[in-house]
């Protein structure tokens, strides 16, 4: 049997290169999905204490950084300025009512709930000074996947709020998040509460995978090293 072919020095010198980049690109993300765990179980535990905590007067501003606090803001609803944004739901597919609120001193977009499409003309238009207490939620801008919103058409597939208060007109300081509306209990339209407070937690098979890969590149380079070596010795 012919000995095995030794390798030349500038395919080795490449190879050690190439699987050190792949080793360390392979390990960092895996390092990185690391630190989605942890930012993901900081983020979980901080929306669980903002969801259970009383409720605090609505901020005419807001950040990311309150995204799902508990809110209460007080107005009248601007129900001729209302539109409905297509909602997939735990109640099926249907609309979310997106309905200004004139507070004091701002308007703000409040999400009033889900209605089905048969109830769409038919939901309740609560009239003069209503109390809002619900979750703030930041804006949603361009659309819906492979969907952009049309406000020409009135075709909403975002809860857009900038879009949506400039194609209704509203005036004034429009506060730059909306608030998911808590249910009442009842049985009317539109149906609140229906906020999604659970969120994919994959990172830990990610990491995984990547950590794998980044110990099979190291094997496949310890194993042609290997054999370089056993070459070179015949």
């Amino acid at each position: 049997m012919n000995p095995r072919r030794r390798r030349s020095a500038a395919f080795l010198v490449v190879g050690t290169l190439t699987a050190l980049a792949l080793f360390a690109g392979l390990t960092a993300l895996g390092l990185w999905q690391v630190q989605r765990i942890h930012w993901k179980h900081a983020l979980v535990a901080q929306i669980e204490s903002r969801v259970g905590a009383a409720p605090v007067p609505a901020p005419k501003m807001a950040n990311e950084g309150d995204a799902y606090r508990r809110v209460i803001a007080q107005g009248r609803f601007l129900h001729d300025r209302a539109v409905l944004v297509q909602a997939s739901t735990a109640r099926g597919a249907g609309y979310w009512v997106m309905t200004p609120l004139a507070a004091d001193g701002f308007t703000l977009l409040v999400n009033r709930g889900f209605v089905p499409p048969e109830q769409k003309a038919r939901y309740d238009r609560l009239q003069g000074v209503v109390r809002v207490t619900g979750l703030i939620r930041m804006s949603e801008p361009g659309g819906g996947f492979l969907r952009a919103n049309d406000a020409a058409q009135s075709r909403w597939y975002s809860r857009d709020v900038a879009a949506i208060a400039q194609a209704q007109r509203l005036k004034g300081l429009i506060a730059p998040y909306f608030i998911d509306a808590e249910g009442s209990g009842g049985y009317s339209f539109p149906i609140g509460g229906l906020t999604v407070l659970t969120f994919s937690d994959n990172h830990l098979g990610y990491a995984i995978t990547w950590f794998v890969l980044a110990a099979m590149v190291a094997a496949a380079y310890i194993r042609v090293m290997i054999e370089e070596r056993r070459a070179r010795r015949t």
